[in-house]
């Protein structure tokens, strides 16, 4: 598994997935838990991970569709 994209902006998150999720790429959410436990104030970032195999094009399409994901 490799780190995709991390972020705090639930939004950018959910659009991340969608776009993943639509070219059948298969996308898992790490720290959901940990942002619930410090309270939910958003503090602790997020983190999209997909496989190896797919990351180059996960990350070719996250910057196709202007996604910042701080790379």
């Amino acid at each position: 598994m490799k780190e995709l994209l991390r972020s705090n902006d639930p939004a950018t998150i959910a659009f991340a997935k969608a776009l993943l999720s639509g070219e059948g790429i298969e996308v898992f959410e790490f720290d959901v838990h940990t942002s619930m436990i410090e309270g939910s104030l958003g503090i602790l970032p997020r983190r999209l991970m997909v496989a190896n195999r797919d990351h180059f094009l996960a990350t070719a399409v996250l910057r196709d569709n202007d996604v910042d994901f701080g790379r």
